[in-house]
């Protein structure tokens, strides 16, 4: 079997929703057994979230926002759906919608959205537009098989970005599907906790869905079909040369994730790669293309980099003081006030000398973060052991990364030439003793020339 998964940016309107249609059908009349994972219709999922601050905000504009998703989606049913089966359809469709304004109002009596009552509300998108794929799917594949993934993916009820209970959930999934034979059609992102309570996967929730269902399944691969041809060398958008990445590891597709790559994120790879499935990385707009083989071997021919990828509106905060070196729990002090208050770290450079810690965070968690730190090391500060916690903002980390980069000297010096040859500064450097990665923050505003001096030194030399 072949798992397929089908994000918002292939699901926009209901002429795009054709072409994914075209592509299962050519799946299902070659012969291939095939499953699918359908992600909201693109933009929905932002516009249930502004129902939720709507409600907390009280600006009375959720029972709007609700209309107009339900007109988006009867009007892609009209479009999708044969006439003498719209009836059926549409009412569902308004069915489905209705439970969302009361769900909406319940909240609003409360001027509240609990962890729990957003990831109900979140839900609706997949279970819209997976319902009206399969009914459109069915017209010439009778046996499409609607299906909620909150019936067979078990999680904690860590609301927001639930825990999968990966036992539970392969029993359930390998039951459903052999009790159930037919084209099923899966709603991507969402889950449910032991109570039966609708919870969601996070980022990237359906891709993980599609690679839950893939391993549970012994899939011969999951197919992510998005609107690029694969995984590119790095961001089209900065730079206009970069091209379709061949071939990846699963531990390189993880490290460009990490770093802002448009790629699955490394919790959805998880299960393909305990059970060495395949991932496919496609182009629903190119579907001839060949995308992106991610697997358990790299293709080293492809040179000594694999892609060069970036994350933007960062702030690094720098912790200093002749009172950490040679005291031991400094970091874990640090790290563990930050984990508490719920704040990641994405980046993590030391000196030897142990006189200073910096670490990046995203530019919004900053002043929160930082004055965590100076919270948490309060009498350090005031004895002068730490002599200061600052922030500096606007910044960008870009990361530089390949598996050929192991064990072969000069590779910093490739990575850094061209930026010193283009004036960038560069404030912090990490590389792991997996060599498999370089990455380092410099100011956003050289990002677009970092990015393309890069590309033009690693990819036209290699």
């Amino acid at each position: 079997m072949i798992v397929l998964k089908f994000g918002g940016s292939s699901l926009a309107d209901a002429q795009l929703i054709k072409k994914v249609i075209g592509i299962i059908k050519k799946y299902v009349y070659g012969g291939d057994e095939v499953s699918v994972v359908i992600s909201a219709m693109g933009g929905v999922t932002d516009r249930l979230l502004k129902v939720c601050k709507s409600i907390t905000e009280g600006t009375g504009e959720s029972e709007e926002i609700i209309r107009e998703l339900e007109k988006k989606h009867l009007e892609t049913a009209s479009v999708l759906v044969p006439v003498q089966k719209q009836p059926e359809v549409m009412a569902e469709v308004m069915s489905i919608c209705n439970e969302l304004s009361d769900i909406v109002h319940g909240a609003q009596l409360l001027s509240e959205v609990t962890p729990r009552t957003r990831d109900i509300i979140l839900s609706f998108g997949e279970r819209l537009s997976t319902y009206i794929i399969s009914q459109a799917l069915k017209i010439d594949i009778p046996q499409t098989i609607y299906t909620d993934a909150r019936k067979i993916i078990r999680t904690d009820s860590s609301f927001g970005m639930a825990k999968v209970n990966m036992n539970v959930s392969n029993t359930l999934i390998k039951k459903y599907f052999d009790e159930n034979k037919g084209l099923k059609v899966i709603t991507g992102f969402i889950a449910s906790d032991a109570a039966g309570q609708t919870t969601t996967l996070g980022r990237s929730g359906s891709d993980y869905t599609a690679t839950i269902i893939g391993a549970a399944t012994d899939a011969m691969a999951v197919e992510i079909w998005s609107d690029t041809d694969g995984v590119m060398t790095a961001d089209p958008r900065y730079v206009s040369d970069a091209k379709s990445i061949e071939k990846l590891s699963y531990h390189e597709a993880m490290e460009l994730s990490h770093f802002g790559a448009k790629i699955l994120f490394p919790l959805s790879l998880q299960p393909a790669m305990m059970k060495q499935i395949p991932v496919i990385v496609k182009n629903t707009f190119n579907p001839e293309h060949r995308g992106t083989l991610i697997c358990s071997e790299s293709n080293g021919s492809n040179g000594l980099i694999k892609g060069i990828t970036s994350l933007k509106e960062i702030s690094i905060i720098n912790v200093e003081g002749s009172g950490m070196t040679g005291v031991a729990g400094v970091a874990a002090r640090l790290f563990n006030a930050l984990w508490h208050s719920e704040i990641n770290v994405i980046f993590i450079s030391q000196a030897s000398s142990e006189h200073s810690i910096c670490l990046a965070v995203m530019q919004d968690d900053a002043p929160r973060a930082t004055q965590v730190i100076r919270d948490v090391f309060a009498q350090e500060l005031a004895s002068g052991l730490i002599s200061s916690v600052n922030y500096e903002k606007e910044l960008a980390i870009i990361a530089v990364v390949g598996e050929g980069m192991r064990q072969r000297p000069g590779v910093a010096a490739r990575v850094f030439e061209p930026l010193g040859a283009n004036n960038i500064n560069i404030k912090a450097i990490s590389q792991g003793s997996s060599e498999l990665n370089i990455s380092f923050v410099i100011r956003e505003a050289d990002l677009r020339k970092a990015l393309q001096a890069l590309h033009d030194s690693m990819f036209r030399k290699t």
